[in-house]
């Protein structure tokens, strides 16, 4: 997953140019559409984004190449990417606007904002944050919580975020990154079904198994047949699904056995919905990591915000 690099600058000094020498500027309003669909890479995704159309941020970049002199994009069948003068020119503008927001942030009438704003995908927010968030707004009460599960890509600070939540393998080489979560996958399904699948020696018969894909998940039954070592099992037939909550609730009403991810899939076992099928989990190469720019540190509520989930995180890897 790609985040736009977070820029943590001291505020510029005063400019040493002569009195009177204009800046040369290019056209401020097409700047947020071309650095939304450099980040995106979409224009459809960038017009989403900034609430406008399709046409209206291609309009916007046209007009920029054209002032600019410069082509930024290559608009090919496969999709959109930058030139190499238009990579080279999002870095500028991406810093110019995190420096505009940043210094927006610190006005005085900024200050009395006690509001943080958090990304993170679905799942994760309704089964693992939200059930944890009355216990921070007890503590803190006046801090107010935004929680976006849009899936997008964030960029800090421009878009408004203080925190994302994001499954990587290992953290970016630019922003913040603690690790909250590693992930375990387990085989799971509903108690009824494990005794269809069970031969008379009680061992899953993984022939007899209908396997359930999350079609969106990095690692799938390839590769936990791969680590437990049994081969012969065909993983490219069965269900798919492409969000989790459709592959667990799958798995509860008897259609066959999903690759549960920990913690997620916990609530399920807990309850007793699903059951698992093997004892030793197999640890993911993923893992759940908080990510956010260097200023969040200069913010008292956005300090105690980190230190609680990074608390959160360890007290329930440790259960």
């Amino acid at each position: 997953m790609c985040l736009i690099r977070g820029f943590v600058r001291a505020p510029p000094a005063a400019s040493a140019r002569p009195a009177g020498m204009l800046l040369r500027l290019p056209p401020l309003p097409a700047l947020r559409p071309f650095e939304a669909a450099g980040r995106l890479r979409s224009f459809k995704l960038a017009a989403a984004e900034l609430n406008l159309t399709p046409s209206a941020v291609s309009h916007a970049i046209a007009g920029l190449e054209e002032v600019l002199a410069t082509r930024l994009f290559v608009r090919g069948t496969r999709g959109l990417s930058l030139t190499p003068a238009g990579a080279d020119y999002l870095a500028y503008v991406s810093e110019a606007l995190s420096l505009i927001a940043v210094g927006t942030q610190r006005l005085p009438g900024r200050q009395v904002e006690r509001a943080i704003a958090v990304s993170a995908a679905p799942t994760f927010a309704s089964r693992w944050l939200l059930p944890r968030l009355p216990r921070f707004t007890e503590r803190w009460p006046d801090v107010g919580i935004t929680v976006d599960t849009s899936r997008r890509q964030v960029g800090f600070p421009v878009d408004g975020f203080d925190f994302a939540i994001r499954m990587s393998r290992a953290p970016g080489r630019s922003l913040s990154w603690v690790k909250l979560l590693n992930e375990e996958l387990v085989p799971v399904c509903s108690a009824a079904y494990r005794e269809r699948i069970l031969g008379t020696d009680g061992a899953i018969v993984w022939p007899r198994a209908t396997l359930i894909h999350l079609v969106t998940a990095s690692e799938g039954w390839q590769s936990w047949f791969e680590v437990r070592g049994l081969r012969d099992i065909d993983t490219t037939a069965g269900l798919r699904f492409d969000t989790a909550e459709l592959a667990y609730g799958a798995a509860t009403a008897g259609l066959g056995i999903v690759l549960g991810r920990r913690p997620l899939v916990d609530r399920e076992l807990d309850g007793g919905e699903l059951v698992r099928l093997a004892e030793q989990p197999v640890a993911a190469e993923t893992a759940f990591w908080l990510v956010s720019a260097e200023e969040t540190q200069r913010r008292p509520e956005l300090r105690d915000f980190k230190r609680w989930l990074i608390a959160e995180a360890e007290a329930a890897q440790s259960a």
